[in-house]
């Protein structure tokens, strides 16, 4: 049976957000927004151990209540200034709890509203899989390329485009491999450093409710999407425990 690891970077600010307080820390229903990410992946009873990459002088994940997680949850302040350099830096300070043939899925803070049934479809259809892949959607919305005067040039097809979403899921040796041979800002995903060695990774159907809040905005409509999921969540986990 393979093992299963998570591995959340969450050392950025989140400055897009124009708040003084980072990002994965901002409240989403009555809970910071790290909270949902950790659960969501915390619950699964296939994933062991979940590790939350915090910036180096991070004051803010102790003012937290974390113990519904203590026996999964591990926190390392070993952020980098990138997302890359990040998940990089908690592979390694990981290293002695991760073997080398073991699935890491990295997951962003700040996609709160990831379903069960999309992470059991990447970890059932990837469990054999040579290289791994990531959660995508089909791109559905018409796409304009512009100028920097913001006036299009032209229209793009969609046609064999996806979005991007995490968790990504990719083994130890290889993911650590890939992150070390391309420079940190170039690798915008942990699948880019992967491409980056030649490999393919595998595109599985995930679902438009799995954002990534990136606006204020962003919070509301998350909030709709978590209170919508509720009922479904409460019955998957009937009898199973918490973690």
């Amino acid at each position: 049976m393979p093992r299963f690891t998570a591995l959340i970077p969450a050392a950025g600010g989140g400055s897009r957000m124009g708040d003084a307080v980072p990002k994965q820390y901002l409240d989403l229903a009555g809970r910071p927004l790290l909270a949902h990410s950790i659960e969501r992946l915390s619950r699964h009873p296939l994933i062991g151990q979940v590790f939350v990459v915090l910036a180096p002088g991070d004051g803010h994940f102790s003012r937290h209540d974390w113990r519904a997680f203590a026996g999964k949850l591990t926190p390392l302040y070993c952020g980098g200034e990138t997302r890359a350099a990040s998940v990089f830096n908690g592979l390694l300070a990981a290293n002695d709890a991760i073997e080398a043939s073991d699935w890491v899925l990295v997951h962003d803070a700040a996609r709160p509203c990831l379903g069960q049934p999309e992470l059991d479809r990447l970890l059932e259809q990837l469990a054999d899989d040579e290289t791994g892949g990531l959660l995508a959607i089909p791109v559905a919305d018409t796409l304009k390329r512009a100028n920097r005067e913001r006036q299009v040039l032209a229209t793009e097809s969609r046609e064999n485009l996806w979005q991007a979403q995490t968790p990504q899921m990719f083994r130890y040796r290889l993911l650590i491999e890939a992150l070390r041979g391309i420079p940190p800002a170039a690798a915008t995903d942990e699948a880019c450093a992967i491409e980056n060695l030649g490999l393919k990774p595998r595109l599985i159907m995930g679902s438009a409710r799995n954002i990534k809040v990136t606006y204020a905005e962003d919070l509301a409509l998350a909030e709709l999407i978590l209170a919508s999921m509720e009922p479904k969540i409460n019955a998957d986990n009937t009898g199973t425990g918490s973690a």
